[in-house]
């Protein structure tokens, strides 16, 4: 009797409370479903609610005739109170297992399509099995009080029984579970959906536990001992229905009704319209007609209420926002918007316009946690005064390059390697006349390094009549301008040239990665293995403690294809980063960001003076990546599942062809044809 009371208060006022909790928190944070579900299932919740009211009568009577009925009648009264609940769980069963797989209703609109859908039949043998195991934890629990030794034995045992079996039963109707999803979602929750792992994990982890606590408790133990193990395994028991709670949940995501209604409330068959017109227009109720600005971070704030905060909240207890996003820039944000549902499929696409993006982009990071994008306190150096060149009467002209492309300085080596070589500096000097004349003997080229001063002599490479040094990373570091001279063989100076080393200590990973925005640091390398082995599943931090340093070219060579099919360093950067850095003009100058300002203060000399960026000679982000993945071959899953990004229906993949990094280089006969102008 003492149990039935505690049930009572524990199911009907408890849950009670809770039940109008759960209708008024759904309301709030996805009316649109709320509603479509009640529409759906009319009938459906009005046949629950009828058991309900049923199971609330039984219940009381049950309680209120202890030692008033007869043995016969008030075990019959439990009994309709059982079939009353179970038939409750049999129709809400059929309404939340059609969220996840709403099967044909998808094509027909059928009520019975809908609700015994392709998970109804295992989702309510395992919910049946699992309140059974719940019922067994409660007896145990209850047990556990007896003063009669006798009794409290004997009810033990028979509790564990009716946790065990139903526990084994449970484990077997979870494999049916799995296995009716489709391949497509079985493959998201099971495989893609990192956030899903530690619930898999808990999941796993508790059934050894209740089956352990279970033989345990089935022997005789002292009251002293048995009553907290048997409350640590009834809080097991409710965190074994969290974490199938979490993984149903989760494996809905991006979708409130799988494949029919994203969580934002957006219908899946709206999506792209909401893209081109904005999600403002599309709401009758916010308070900013038009971005600019001075609208631009109260649009921000309106755009998270309509899309953010069904699943984030501003600085609260479950998914805040603010610690999630707490190394990104406005730019970086920005990014990630463009493209957060490729890498992380449990996130719908945004939906909204450019303007919109960036709104969201400055709110979440500026108004959220006060982060802006911060300009550099370096100085770019330069090249302002070309060395002096006489074209009527020198006799000689000098020619000096970089090759190896640009240089990004790192101050995260510790935790990092890229893999950086020594820079080659290369030099020829050619005499001018009519028949030009590569001169290579009886010369000697020489550098000096400014700022700093440092100086060097070029050697002859090969027989091709080139010049070649290089300089440590160190050495750039110090100096970014180098004064090339061509000396005779009396050593007077016949020809000079000045070169601009290519190089950075700004790249643009902190955008997303966090650093001090300055540089390439120890946080934006520890950040970005976070990421690595969360999106990966790798363990580079455990890697970093035991070996002191991350080497990426150890399984992203550049030098061929990877190892065990991994993708070539730059395949696998450009590929990666390519969801988040399509149809942007400036993708290139985001990371590239060079030394100054702006962004675009890598970019210097003729060609930008004329008007032509990074995407004029290496194509855009989508053509840069496609080349670098198709290299790859064909049957390399990763770099197919990164060339999906692009589109099925792009016709990228087929005219670009495969490109391997530092050997097929851009060529200036691209523009300029026979050496002439450019074309």
């Amino acid at each position: 009797k003492k149990h039935t009371k505690f049930f009572l208060l524990l199911t009907m006022v408890f849950g009670g409370i809770t039940g109008v909790g759960l209708w008024f928190t759904i309301a709030l944070l996805n009316p649109a479903a709320t509603s479509k579900l009640i529409h759906i299932f009319v009938f459906g919740w009005a046949t629950e609610w009828v058991f309900f009211v049923i199971e609330i009568v039984a219940l009381f009577i049950y309680y209120y005739t202890f030692d008033r009925m007869n043995s016969r009648d008030h075990v019959i009264i439990g009994w309709i109170y059982f079939g009353a609940a179970w038939m409750s769980l049999f129709i809400i069963n059929g309404i939340i297992d059609f969220m996840l797989t709403p099967g044909e209703w998808l094509q027909n609109g059928d009520f019975w399509s809908g609700f015994f859908n392709p998970t109804f039949w295992p989702a309510l043998f395992f919910r049946t099995f699992l309140a059974l195991l719940i019922a067994g934890l409660f007896g145990i629990f209850t047990a556990t009080f007896s003063k009669d030794e006798r009794m409290r034995v004997t009810m033990l045992r028979y509790s564990g029984m009716w946790l065990i079996i139903p526990l084994l039963l449970l484990i077997v109707s979870a494999w049916w579970y799995k296995n009716a999803l489709p391949p497509e979602l079985k493959t998201l929750i099971f495989q893609e959906m990192a956030d899903l792992r530690l619930y898999f994990t808990g999941f796993a982890l508790v059934s050894v536990l209740l089956v352990l606590g279970g033989l345990i408790l089935a022997v005789r133990m002292p009251t002293v001992l048995s009553r907290p193990v048997a409350f640590v395994m009834l809080f097991l028991g409710l965190c074994y229905i969290g974490a199938f709670e979490f993984i149903r949940e989760g494996g809905r995501k991006p979708y409130i009704i799988y494949d029919y209604m994203y969580s934002t409330s957006i219908l899946k068959r709206d999506m792209e319209r909401v893209k081109k017109e904005g999600i403002l227009k599309q709401t009758n109720w916010v308070g900013v007609d038009e971005i600019n600005d001075r609208t631009r971070i109260a649009a921000g704030r309106e755009i998270f209420n309509l899309l953010c905060l069904p699943c984030h909240s501003l600085g609260g207890p479950i998914n805040d926002i603010v610690s999630m996003t707490k190394g990104y820039t406005p730019l970086g944000m920005e990014a990630y918007l463009s493209g957060m549902e490729i890498h992380h499929p449990e996130m719908p696409p945004f939906a909204g316009t450019a303007k919109e993006r960036s709104a969201l982009a400055h709110f979440i990071s500026l108004q959220a946690q006060t982060k802006a994008d911060k300009p550099s306190t370096q100085q770019p150096v330069m090249v302002t005064e070309p060395a002096a060149f006489d074209i009527e009467n020198d006799e000689y002209v000098l020619l000096g390059w970089s090759s190896g492309g640009g240089l990004g300085l790192s101050d995260g080596d510790q935790t990092i390697s890229l893999g950086l070589s020594p820079k080659i500096l290369q030099a020829q000097l050619i005499g001018r006349g009519e028949t030009p004349e590569i001169i290579s003997e009886s010369v000697s080229v020489h550098y000096r390094m400014q700022p700093g001063g440092m100086e060097g002599v070029f050697e002859p490479a090969g027989e091709s009549g080139l010049f070649q040094t290089s300089l440590s990373i160190e050495a750039v570091r110090r100096g970014g301008v180098v004064d090339i001279e061509a000396h005779g063989e009396s050593g007077e100076v016949i020809a000079k040239t000045t070169l601009q080393v290519p190089s950075a200590n700004r790249m643009g990973c902190f955008n997303c990665h966090g650093g001090d925005q300055t540089s390439f640091n120890q946080q934006t390398a520890k950040d970005i293995l976070e990421a690595h082995d969360s999106i990966s599943r790798t363990d580079l931090r455990g890697l970093v403690k035991s070996k002191g340093q991350v080497q990426c070219q150890q399984c992203h060579s550049d030098t061929g294809k990877g190892n065990d099919g991994r993708l070539t360093l730059s395949a696998a950067i450009h590929g990666f980063h390519l969801a988040y850095f399509r149809d942007r003009q400036d993708a290139c100058t985001v990371c590239h960001m060079g030394e100054g300002e702006k962004p675009k203060d890598c970019l210097r000399g003729i060609h930008r003076q004329v008007g032509l960026d990074c995407s004029s000679c290496h194509g855009t982000m989508e053509e840069h990546s496609v080349s670098l993945l198709k290299a790859a071959g064909e049957n390399n899953k990763r770099a197919g599942k990164l060339l999906a990004i692009v589109g099925k229906s792009s016709d990228l993949v087929d005219r670009i062809q495969a490109r391997r990094p530092w050997v097929n280089q851009p060529d200036c006969l691209s523009c300029h044809l026979d050496f002439d102008e450019p074309q």
